[in-house]
């Protein structure tokens, strides 16, 4: 029976009716803060350490009112969520808190009370005065203070090189420095497990140096996470000819051959099971 039914019933409402859904919720939530204004609901358990202060994450977030289906703030619609930084890009202090709890791949909701969310004045025309917000959070992956720093830097200098390039015609002095900036944002790109951007920074680093080796290695590595395997092999091989005795190119290839086999087994598996004959049990209605 609705509440509203038990008042025209003139049954009193009990003690669950008069809360309100986020009260609701909260009762079966962690308490993270202390104090009960930021309270985390686990959807997905991660793996790994959690995320260190100061540290820049890949997150996917959905900001809710309560009573409101829709959210008011999200970045889920995003093909690519930008890197932020703890501290500068992330100003709600609940949110800050609710990350540092989390771990790769983890989805949690939060609850962040006026304190740790927009504060008495909330921010119009968006939030209301003293709101209780939810949030959703994925976090995708984190890089500590040390990379994010190193990632912005490298970022910052391939920009200053294209410049340089633009307007100095002694393009063979800048040339070095950009092939390490860019040999540096491929294996950054491989740690954030975004693969395809590692291929595409040491593909640019093999215009400059068709022949390094550390190049050839990001770009095999990058191809075996996108499972393109024959590709994964001909950087990896290529790699291995420029440094035979090198025990990362050698491991990375041994993992390719692992792979691929698993692979090949799938696919014989699976043209067995689309080709095998028909089982030669008894035909429908038959004796």
């Amino acid at each position: 029976m609705s509440v509203f039914s038990r008042l025209r019933n003139g049954i009193p409402p009990s003690r669950d009716d008069c809360q309100s859904p986020y009260e609701r919720l909260s009762q079966r939530m962690l308490d993270i803060s202390g104090d009960r204004g930021v309270l985390k609901d686990i959807i997905r358990e991660g793996a790994g350490d959690p995320v260190t202060p100061d540290a820049s994450v890949l997150v996917k977030y959905s900001g809710y009112l309560e009573h409101m289906d829709k959210p008011f703030d999200s970045n889920c619609f995003r093909k690519t969520p930008r890197l932020m930084k703890l501290g500068e890009d992330i100003t709600l202090w609940g949110m800050e808190l609710g990350l540092l709890s989390m771990r790769r791949g983890e989805l949690a909701r939060f609850l962040f009370k006026p304190t740790y969310a927009y504060g008495t004045l909330g921010c119009p025309p968006l939030i209301p005065p003293n709101a209780t917000v939810l949030f959703e959070i994925e976090l995708i992956d984190f890089l500590d203070s040390a990379e994010s720093d190193k990632f912005c830097a490298l970022s910052a200098a391939l920009l200053l090189l294209h410049r340089r390039l633009a307007i100095c015609e002694e393009q063979h002095l800048v040339e070095p420095a950009e092939l390490l900036v860019l040999l540096n944002l491929s294996f950054v790109y491989l740690k954030l497990d975004r693969p395809a951007m590692a291929l595409r920074y040491g593909e640019q680093a093999l215009l400059i140096d068709k022949r390094n080796a550390k190049a050839l290695f990001r770009c095999g590595q990058a191809c075996l996470l996108l499972t393109e395997y024959e590709q994964a092999r001909d950087f990896l091989v290529r790699a291995q000819k420029e440094q035979p005795c090198n025990h990362d190119i050698n491991n990375e290839l041994k993992k390719l051959s692992s792979h691929y086999r698993d692979y090949v087994d799938r696919e014989r598996e699976m043209c067995h099971r689309m080709f095998a004959p028909c089982g030669s049990g008894s035909s429908v209605g038959g004796n």
